[in-house]
């Protein structure tokens, strides 16, 4: 099987300027590990985004990146939806055969071998029969919040549910709805702690720490060697990455991996990039005085959506630094590499590499941009490699010419 990035990454942006699609987390695991696991895949190639191979190889030396696709092999857009319809469909697919939603590809087999994404219109040629579908793949980051409390129940029941589980009821801690909550290995759960799982599982991975009086309400879902402090409240349909420190309040949102908000402030219907630092104090908005649908910048077309929902926080790109007391308005864009700080109000699309406060943008230099990621990251015992320094100045050239 081949799992592929369809040339519209950019409907992701800003969190996939620097990672596959295929690499966003939506409940408990990332689109692609869904895919493997529920198509049984046996052998798995990942087809991305040239501009970030170099940086996979390294990252992942053992993965088969853009190898051609032999006669037969069935190739999967990274952004399905995921259901038992989804996965049926794909399963009941003969050799010959492709599904299609209009010009996008869903899943197809091979016709012959190919090096490089085919058009619906080559594979009618080549003798593959294309069977529209009324299937869905994502189209926005939108998307992928707002069904983030729906895979994380499918992933508990489909992943979890019957694995190993090292919960044991702690002295102090408060449980409730024990079975629908599935501890991972060297957990530490503190005094005055409180799972509630009436409402959905809590998984609680490997290797995290949850400290006194947080309380954790399901859907949830806590990523490995993470730190849960003090007093937090993680409410429903949120999925936190591995390698995080969160605190305060945080709702129906998704944080990538390395990544902090230690403290007080509300972060609600929001998606995080990776080796992002929230300041103390720091909330956003996910709900308009005008209870109207939200819209947000789309780096695709160039101008705001609508997201079609009450409920969207921000969007924020890897690599983002929000200083102490910042204020994220509704729908906000936040986009990579950015630094800022201030009382102004974060509002509406903050392009790639910003630096300052919202109402007095200049732009980020990029030997200070890196500088500073290569201390964040020296903190956690990893290095800056070259193929990511190069990533992100091809990124930063496109931003400043």
């Amino acid at each position: 099987m081949i799992i592929f990035d369809d040339k519209k990454q950019n409907l992701f942006f800003p969190l996939t300027l620097n990672r596959s699609v295929g690499d966003l987390r939506c409940g408990i695991l990332k689109l692609r590990q869904r895919l493997e696991e529920l198509l049984d895949a046996e052998d798995t190639t990942f087809w991305i985004d040239p501009d970030l191979q170099d940086l996979y190889k390294t990252r992942h030396p053992d993965w088969k990146i853009n190898e051609p696709a032999n006669q037969g092999t069935l190739m999967v857009n990274s952004r399905l939806k995921p259901s038992s319809e989804s996965i049926s469909a794909i399963k009941d697919l003969k050799p010959n055969q492709g599904l299609v939603q209009g010009d996008d590809l869903i899943a197809f087999y091979a016709p012959k071998t190919i090096s490089e994404l085919p058009t619906a219109l080559e594979l009618k040629a080549a003798g593959i029969e294309l069977i529209p579908s009324q299937l869905t793949l994502y189209q926005n980051l939108s998307e992928l919040i707002n069904d983030n409390e729906r895979l994380i129940r499918l992933d508990f029941e489909q992943f979890f549910y019957d694995q190993d589980n090292y919960f044991e009821t702690e002295p102090g801690v408060t449980v409730l709805n024990p079975y629908y909550i599935w501890i991972g290995e060297n957990v530490s759960l503190n005094p005055g702690c409180v799972l509630d799982a009436s409402e959905g599982p809590i998984i609680i991975d490997e290797g995290t720490t949850v400290l006194p009086n947080a309380v954790i309400c399901g859907p949830a879902y806590i990523g490995k060697k993470s730190l849960i402090k003090v007093g937090a409240k993680i409410y429903e349909g949120t999925s936190i990455g591995p390698v995080c420190k969160v605190g305060g309040e945080v709702e129906e949102s998704i944080i990538q991996a390395y990544s902090n908000k230690q403290h007080d402030g509300f972060l609600g219907h929001s998606y995080i990039g990776e080796w992002v630092n929230i300041g103390a104090g720091s909330s956003n908005s996910d709900l308009k005085n005008t209870y109207k649908n939200v819209k947000f910048y789309s780096y695709a077309s160039g101008e705001k959506i609508d997201s079609g929902t009450m409920f969207l926080g921000s969007m924020v790109g890897d690599y983002v630094k929000l200083g102490i007391n910042t204020s994220v308005n509704t729908g906000c864009v936040i986009g990579f590499g950015c630094n800022l700080w201030s009382s102004d109000l974060i509002a509406d699309f903050i392009p790639d590499f910003s630096w300052g406060r919202a109402s007095q943008l200049t732009k980020y230099r990029f030997e200070a941009f890196c500088e500073t990621a290569k201390l964040v990251k020296k903190r956690r015992g990893l290095d800056l490699s070259p193929e990511e320094i190069a990533l992100f100045k091809k990124i930063w050239e496109l931003n400043n010419g």
